[in-house]
């Protein structure tokens, strides 16, 4: 495998049509690819290979791609972009739970796969600091002050508001389930009061002046949890 400026990608996915399709795909769009069509094999290549980030079907022939997410996990922070048929939210909020940075169902839109890894591998080259300032087009969060901007404005937020804000931020691009964000920001006893978020999201909406029907900043996944746009 050669190496490419968008990074290298490992592909765990069992189905030939997808693989030929995403090894045309990515190298047009700059990255790297290696491929796997078995669970074992995919997790022995992550081993081996140091991909940037994984594509992973969930419905592998050996085993299920969430025990594939897990086994990696144990020792890799690797971005991990789940890519498959299942559409149950259920199992959207396993995959990310067992470790998955991202969910996408098939079929997909190209353009829509491509632009999630590279907010993922964004997100995993940025600083892991408190000092880091968040920018996406008008919205600027700088999370070691506490300090929101929209056009140079301060936003006034509340201690909860900014919290939640300031999570999505730190994970700019992927999505952040309603168990991830209530857990972290309210507490564990709180990680099915999905109203507190409900309410703290709309302020934060209102804040900012953005429309929830066309998102500018926050994007609902319906059922699952929230992801901030990055550019």
């Amino acid at each position: 495998m050669t190496e490419a400026a968008g990074g290298r990608i490992l592909v765990i996915e069992d189905e030939a049509a997808i693989r030929k399709f995403l090894r045309i795909a990515l190298p047009a769009a700059g990255f790297a690819v290696e491929e796997a069509d078995h669970g074992r094999a995919g997790i022995e290549r992550a081993a081996t290979t140091a991909p940037d980030a994984i594509v992973l079907d969930l419905g592998l022939p050996d085993m299920d791609g969430k025990a594939v997410v897990a086994a990696i996990r144990e020792w890799s922070r690797v971005p991990i972009l789940v890519l498959s048929v299942r559409d149950a939210e259920a199992e959207k909020i396993a995959a990310l739970d067992a470790g998955a940075d991202d969910y996408v169902t098939k079929p997909f839109a190209t353009g829509e796969l491509l632009a999630r890894l590279r907010a993922l591998l964004r997100s995993r080259r940025a600083p892991d600091s408190e000092s880091a300032v968040f920018k996406a087009g008008r919205l600027t969060v700088d999370l070691a002050r506490r300090l929101v901007l929209v056009d140079g404005a301060e936003v006034k937020l509340t201690k909860k508001e900014f919290d939640v804000l300031a999570l999505l931020a730190r994970h700019a691009g992927r999505l952040v389930t309603h168990k991830q964000l209530l857990t972290t920001v309210w507490g564990p006893a709180h990680e099915a009061d999905a109203h507190y978020l409900r309410i703290a999201v709309g302020h934060i909406r209102d804040k900012l002046g953005d429309d929830a029907a066309a998102p500018e900043f926050i994007v609902t996944e319906p059922g699952v949890g929230y992801r901030l746009l990055g550019d």
